[in-house]
């Protein structure tokens, strides 16, 4: 199939003559009579193009191009209009129509037009995917955000990525410090080879020293085979160690002296390995602190931290909210097979002053709980949990140094959603805004929003 394709006309002739070319040629059509059944069917099925009639009973071809326009901008439409109303049919181009033709209608023409059209439209969608991995690499694997604090961060992940150098991430839990870890090896030389993620959090202790040195058969009981450690397993690649101030303080002698020499002796081995692996860690304990108390070792701490890398919350880059929630918008439209436009102004308000404990990871819960259970084009307050329902304009925590540019992305991600609401209509867009148009623009300039169409 090529692609599904709605007519709409109350011509019986012209609406199976169209179905009967257009399905010989592989497309997928169903007809409407009017424009409320046009309108109707659109609301029920996902369409790559609608051919609307112009004169229709009940609705025209321009009411039924700009349901269309607001309900599937995805769609393509194709007006078909007599001669006499030409002018009429460039005046629904400028409103959003992506082509229009004349009757009486040739089929061979029509079927080249629609063959043209689902080409742009296949094309369209391979740029987007080429912009998603292009956007993917220099937003470092999924990192995302355009505040200072984040821009901090890509530039320390630059600078060290084609080092050797050991580095420490610290950062809250939910704040992406294995993103950041992956993106330093995706873009060092060792990116071909291996990436090991380790939770040290999650290894038994008695099981450290197997799990990161390697053993050898019969060493201990369970152990019925030689094992690798993950430093070998890594060799030539990246090893990334999560929860490092996890690791018992017996096993932090053995990994001082790993570090050190470069090569492990697995258990019951007489024999040492050399390797050559990058290795980064992660805390998201204090771990200065956690020397003086006596629970990490101080030499350990200082071969470990010859750079680190601190992680901003959420809430010291608010100005990232919106970007985030786009992005996981998308994300979540395409695992969940949903086609949520994104979130309205009153719930993306209170996304912006929520006090995000649980970081980046919470508001990506939040954002796949309200596509999974929502039921509207956008995400509405009532989507959200309670506990974020429930937070009040006095109650926002919003800090005076990021105010300013929390308020400035809050503003723009609102024009914009009204300008897709719009389809670029500029002039309507500051009506619905209650501003005027000079005053959309200057914003506009000044936020660098840019749009593909305007009336």
């Amino acid at each position: 199939m090529k692609g599904q394709i709605l007519i709409a006309d109350d011509e019986q002739e012209i609406r199976d003559s169209l179905s009967l070319v257009l399905e010989d040629e592989g497309y997928e059509c169903q007809t409407a009579a009017d424009g409320e059944e046009a309108v109707e069917a659109l609301e029920n099925a996902h369409f790559d193009i609608l051919i609307s009639d112009l004169m229709m009973p009940k609705k025209d071809g321009m009411d039924v191009l700009g349901e269309a326009i607001k309900i599937s901008p995805q769609t393509l439409c194709v007006i078909i209009t007599a001669y006499a109303t030409v002018e009429t049919a460039v005046q629904a181009l400028r409103k959003g129509a992506s082509d229009y033709i004349l009757k009486p209608l040739e089929f061979d023409e029509v079927v080249l037009r629609i063959d043209h059209l689902m080409k742009q439209k296949e094309l369209a969608q391979e740029n987007k995917y080429l912009r998603e991995q292009i956007d993917q690499k220099f937003n470092f694997n999924h990192i995302i955000g355009e505040s200072q604090a984040m821009k901090k961060v890509y530039k320390m992940v630059e600078r060290v990525s084609n080092a050797t150098t050991n580095v420490l991430i610290s950062g809250q839990s939910g704040t992406g410090k294995e993103l950041v870890a992956r993106a330093i090896h995706a873009n060092s030389d060792r990116s071909k080879k291996t990436f090991i993620a380790i939770n040290c959090g999650a290894i038994p202790e008695n099981l450290f020293e197997s799990e990161l040195f390697g053993h050898k058969k019969g060493s201990f009981t369970g152990a019925t085979e030689d094992k690798d450690g993950v430093f070998i397993a890594a060799s030539g690649g990246t090893l990334f160690l999560d929860e490092i101030g996890e690791i018992p303080l017996n096993v932090q002698v053995n990994l001082l002296r790993v570090l050190q020499e470069r090569e492990v002796k697995p258990i019951g081995s007489n024999q040492t390995k050399k390797f050559d692996t990058r290795i980064i860690t992660a805390t998201n304990r204090n771990l200065a602190e956690e020397v003086e108390k006596g629970n990490f070792r101080e030499d350990l701490f200082y071969r470990l931290n010859i750079v680190e890398i601190h992680l901003p919350t959420l809430n010291e880059r608010r100005e990232d909210i919106p970007l985030l929630v786009r992005h996981f918008v998308d994300k979540y439209n395409r695992e969940l097979n949903r086609m949520v436009k994104g979130v309205d102004s009153e719930a993306m308000k209170l996304l912006m002053s929520y006090e995000w404990k649980g970081q980046v990871r919470e508001l990506e819960n939040v954002i796949e709980r309200a596509i999974l259970l929502g039921d509207d084009d956008y995400i509405k307050v009532e989507d959200l949990p309670p506990g974020i329902q429930n937070v009040k304009s006095d109650e926002q925590v919003f800090d005076h140094e990021s105010l300013n540019n929390a308020v400035q992305s809050f503003e723009k991600h609102h024009i914009e959603n009204v300008l897709r609401r719009t389809d670029g209509n500029r002039t309507e867009a500051a009506r619905l805004l209650s501003i005027d148009p000079s005053t959309l623009y200057r914003k506009m300039e000044r936020l660098g929003i840019q749009v593909e169409t305007d009336s």
